[in-house]
């Protein structure tokens, strides 16, 4: 699903050079679960922006689903990354004047296009019933908890049903039982359906909820283990 060789990535600050990424070589299999783990400033959000299209290396190949994504044109990262990528972050980004399904159902507006309201309004409510927040499809979310948020961004994450789910610190700003339900609907998510899930975090016993762990240390894998 995910090939990296060689990968490097160099932020130009005036005339200094930060390397994020320094000749990374990573492979994740299709339908793993993998935990990228390591302090801040370790590469980790990188990392993800490298695999998740929202970024360049400046050297290296990355692969996703067999496409070099370095050979994509704007148009084809964009399209890509609506159908086949999911993205669930720490800060849920709902948008306060939608209820819980209209921010579901808007990148299924984007994907389809032509579809009526009723067809996204139903995609969006199977989700999100799976995602156990069935009953609040119509709440704004000031009417959510954390945890109810959460799971809405993720429902958004996946309405388009992609085969790969990236998650960066998605359980930052929650308790310690809200987060480990949030870690094991991805567990979840992976054993049933198949998809690859990304997890970044740095949250140890989180991230060895995983099939496998990554640790980054200055840029580079420093270890790798399996749980």
């Amino acid at each position: 699903m995910i090939k990296l060789t060689n990968v490097s990535k160099i932020y130009k600050m005036g005339s200094s050079e930060i390397h994020a990424l320094r000749d990374v070589d990573m492979r994740i299999k299709k339908g793993e679960f993998v935990s990228i783990m390591g302090p801040s400033g370790s590469g980790k959000s990188t990392m993800l922006h490298l695999i998740g299209i929202l970024d360049k290396q400046s050297k290296g190949s990355v692969i996703i689903k067999d496409k070099d994504v370095e050979k994509m044109t704007d148009e084809e990262r964009t399209a890509f990354r609506l159908a086949e990528i999911g993205f669930v972050f720490q800060f849920y980004s709902l948008l306060p004047e939608l209820t819980a399904i209209e921010n579901t159902f808007i990148p299924n507006m984007l994907y389809l296009k032509k579809a009526s309201d009723e067809k996204y309004r139903k995609n969006a409510a199977e989700v999100l019933k799976k995602l156990g927040v069935g009953e609040r499809l119509h709440n704004y979310p000031h009417q959510l908890s954390g945890g109810e948020q959460q799971r809405v961004s993720i429902a958004r994450a996946l309405i388009n049903k992609p085969q790969l789910l990236l998650t960066d610190e998605p359980t930052a700003s929650l308790d310690t039982k809200t987060a480990l339900n949030v870690i094991k609907t991805f567990r979840k998510l992976s054993n049933e359906t198949g998809q690859t899930v990304v997890l970044i975090t740095h949250e140890q016993e989180l991230g060895a909820m995983a099939d496998r762990g990554i640790w980054l240390k200055d840029g580079q894998i420093d270890k790798e283990k399996r749980f």
